[in-house]
């Protein structure tokens, strides 16, 4: 392959990247259907494309769909029931954030409401909201009328608004101090003042620690608030699952302020907040080491803000 051609795909990498993240939840995933792309761009018969952008945009899509697809068929993942990969703020696989479309289509609450759609619905809706394609471009990039694609982009903002807290973007400063606040009546055992933390219809997702085989849900403040108190608890099986003695950082991971649990540098445990009209509406908590690979590889490359707790022990209470 010429050097142009090289050229002209790298230039696009990113994006299809993107595309491919926001499809698969999985950026271990979706560099690996990028790279699929690379070779099919490699192999193919290159002057008889008109547009690479939109040639490579459709296989990219139509290659994620093959693996969503493929791993429904071998019962690989349950539909609703695997949690999106984290990514560290700046990650440019986090693609376009030019518009709140855009960065809602990459927050973590918006990529596990998607694991819910069909892989073609999923497609559609991505397209449309974080890249801005019109229908009918969507209809040829998936094969399929101009129609269907409003039919599907209409079904998935449908399902995804159903559970989806609408609302204003909220400052990150003020998220931040409300994480601050909530960690801090985690760690002090403050039940009530958590329950008095969390939005009338606050939930919780986890995936156990990275233990669990499906995804565990809290669907009341009450629950949440336990859940939470129980989770933010140290005890000794904790410190040894988690490898030593962890510091909590906050960062911002997909666009919302996260906690961060660290461990010599390595993240071992990401909890992501979704914050609305002064408290905590969800969390989403992330232990698995396969979804935290790609943000620890950015963490250590990062330079983070002095820890809000240094040390996880009984009674550790001092947030900074």
């Amino acid at each position: 392959m010429d050097s142009a051609a090289i050229d002209r795909f790298e230039a696009g990498r990113g994006r299809l990247a993107s595309l491919a993240y926001r499809l698969l939840g999985s950026a271990a995933d979706a560099e690996d259907a990028v790279q699929d792309a690379f070779l099919r761009w490699q192999a193919a018969d290159r002057e008889r494309i008109e547009v690479p952008e939109a040639w490579l945009t459709k296989v990219v899509t139509n290659l994620c769909l093959d693996r969503l697809r493929s791993a429904q068929a071998r019962h690989e993942r349950a539909v609703g029931d695997r949690m999106p990969e984290p990514l560290l703020e700046g990650d440019p696989m986090l693609g376009p954030a030019d518009t709140f479309e855009q960065r809602e289509s990459v927050s973590l609450a918006v990529l596990t409401l998607m694991e819910r759609l069909s892989p073609v619905e999923r497609a559609a809706y991505v397209l449309r909201e974080a890249f801005s394609y019109p229908h009918a471009e969507i209809a040829g990039i998936l094969d399929i009328t101009e129609s269907a694609s409003q039919q599907h982009v209409h079904r998935a903002r449908r399902r995804v608004a159903a559970e989806r807290r609408s609302g204003d973007e909220v400052d990150p400063a003020s998220a931040r101090r409300i994480v601050e606040e909530f960690l801090a009546a985690a760690t002090s055992g403050r039940t009530e003042r958590l329950v008095e933390l969390l939005t009338a219809d606050a939930t919780a997702v986890s995936d156990g620690a990275g233990l669990a085989r499906r995804l565990l849900r809290y669907r009341t403040r009450e629950r949440v608030a336990s859940f939470v108190r129980a989770g933010f608890k140290p005890t000794p099986a904790k410190l040894r699952l988690a490898g030593g003695t962890p510091a909590f950082h906050i960062a911002p991971v997909n666009g919302s302020p996260a906690v961060l649990a660290v461990v010599d540098d390595r993240v071992v445990g990401v909890v992501a907040f979704e914050v609305s009209d002064g408290k905590v509406a969800s969390l989403r908590g992330i232990a698995a080491a396969d979804r935290l690979v790609r943000l620890n590889e950015a963490w250590r490359q990062h330079e983070p803000d002095a820890p809000v707790i240094a040390a996880w022990v009984a009674g550790a209470t001092g947030i900074r």
